[in-house]
């Protein structure tokens, strides 16, 4: 039987994308992108502080690692917070979260090293909070003939933070000093409270939990019409929705979505955050020039990485999510595994190892415009806060773990950033190939397909009474003007 959730979502899905639905889109971007410049600033900081407060490794490594910790533990609760409370407020919050913690760094005492930390850590918190919630509401927000490639382009800007942190610093360093860099981090708020006052919340969400009322003042909005217009609930026929909670344990229902999320988001951090940590040494090292000279030529690797992203936003449109997943792990297995064996022969008169590292890094750095939105599809509405968090989580984890994999393989005493050496590349890099490997058969044993199909309120397997309960009986619903809808 039809409901008025089905009802409105379908009118929903007809909707034109407006000039709010670009501008929100837009200031979702931009949140993204300054989220990113303020995780990435703090290396740049750490440089300039640890010779002037004479800190130790131990001390710096804390700096370094706690917006990383953050980052787990706001993307799991934030992600939580989502399904029960909603995405916008949350979104919000955690981008002003970010900007506060991030600005405030301008203001501590010389040698603060651990409030340092501490705010570095909700800096953190803010960015994995922000991802946490942001992906759903982007993905809950398009419409299904849209959502393939929209939300999977908007993850080609967001690498724009690292470069623009690295540009910043290289330029304004000197001139504004370590307090004025971590002053920026203070920008953010500006799209925030933008984003407070023009973007709407998730209509999908809205309907999970039965808020029909807002949901369909926000699709009238949309269509162009008056709210009254659309499909009413018959009174005879409202319940309550269904009590939805905010555990993990929820998702460890569907085993098969939980493992293909852990799998997918940790091989996938693992192997990029390898190549970009051990690339440029292992690059100065085979061509004999310096690592700032090296660090040039990886230059192309990254833009290669935009291409890629570019690439993998609209290749999902013909080929899937699926089919573009197993593309992403079983390229990265190929291309860095060749990379491994084959470092140190030469192609056209430069070591193989760089020619083969710039096709790889459409990849295993293009591959995140395909996985990003990918977790907030595979689960249902109800639950893809939850999902997002847990992809984010493992995405923090696997920035942390692989330096220890790669500290260990290399024999190194350095467990955070532990240095290359060319008897350590081949088993290192073969590592990383087999990390994508991993991608690529959980896509092929456990993955699904999303591309096309509408957001599930809830799964097909799902025990508790659908979320869509204000059902409308033949006898009782009400047509929507035909005339209204067209002129919309």
């Amino acid at each position: 039987m039809a409901t008025e959730g089905d009802d409105l979502l379908e009118l929903y899905d007809k909707a034109p994308l407006d000039a709010r639905y670009w501008t929100s889109i837009a200031l979702a971007v931009t949140t993204s992108m300054f989220d990113f410049f303020d995780f990435f600033i703090v290396g740049f900081l750490v440089a300039v502080l640890a010779p002037q407060w004479l800190l130790t490794f131990g001390q710096t490594s804390v700096m370094l690692l706690s917006a990383g910790v953050g980052a787990i533990i706001g993307a799991l609760a934030w992600g939580a917070l989502a399904d029960r409370f909603g995405r916008k407020t949350l979104l919000v919050a955690g981008v002003a979260l970010c900007s506060l913690s991030a600005g405030s760094i301008s203001l501590i005492p010389d040698g603060a090293w651990v409030l340092f930390s501490a705010l570095r850590f909700a800096v953190g918190f803010g960015v994995g909070a922000a991802a946490a919630v942001g992906v759903p509401l982007i993905v809950e927000y398009t419409p299904t003939r849209h959502r393939t490639i929209i939300p999977s382009a908007t993850v080609i800007p967001v690498s724009l933070g690292v470069l623009a942190a690295s540009l910043i610093a290289a330029t304004l360093l000197h001139e504004i000093g370590w307090r004025g860099l971590a002053a920026l981090g203070f920008v953010p708020l500006v799209p925030a409270l933008l984003m407070l006052l023009i973007t709407p919340e998730s209509v999908r969400w809205l309907i999970s939990r039965g808020k029909h009322a807002e949901a369909r003042r926000i699709v009238g909005r949309a269509l162009g019409v008056s709210p009254k217009l659309l499909p009413q609930p018959a009174e005879a026929t409202v319940t309550t929705a269904p009590a939805s909670g905010s555990s993990f344990s929820e998702l460890l229902v569907r085993p098969k979505l939980f493992w293909l999320t852990v799998i997918v988001w940790f091989g996938a951090s693992t192997a990029n955050y390898g190549v970009f940590l051990w690339g440029p040494t292992i690059v100065a090292l085979l061509m004999g020039v310096s690592p700032h000279e090296a660090a040039h030529l990886f230059v192309y690797v990254s833009l290669t990485g935009m291409l890629g992203r570019t690439a993998f936003s609209f290749l999902p449109q013909w080929l899937g999510r699926r089919r573009c997943g197993e593309i992403m792990g079983y390229g990265v297995a190929l291309s860095l595994g060749a990379a491994a064996v084959f470092f140190d022969r030469t192609i056209l008169g430069y070591p193989a190892f760089v020619v083969l590292l710039i096709p790889a890094a459409l990849f295993f750095d293009g591959g995140f415009s395909n996985i990003a939105p990918y977790s907030a599809e595979i689960f249902p509405v109800r639950l893809s806060g939850r999902g997002v968090g847990l992809a984010q989580a493992a995405n923090g984890i696997g920035k942390i773990a692989g330096p220890l994999c790669l500290a260990l393989i290399a024999g190194a005493s350095n467990l955070i950033t532990p240095k290359a050496t060319l008897d350590a590349v081949t088993p290192a890099f073969l590592f990383l190939a087999a990390c994508g490997l991993a991608i690529g058969l959980a896509f092929s044993l456990l993955g699904v397909e999303t591309h096309g199909k509408p957001l599930a309120l809830e799964s097909a397997d799902e025990t508790l009474p659908s979320p869509n309960v204000l059902e409308i009986p033949e006898h009782a619903s009400k047509a929507l003007p035909t005339k209204e809808i067209r002129h919309a």
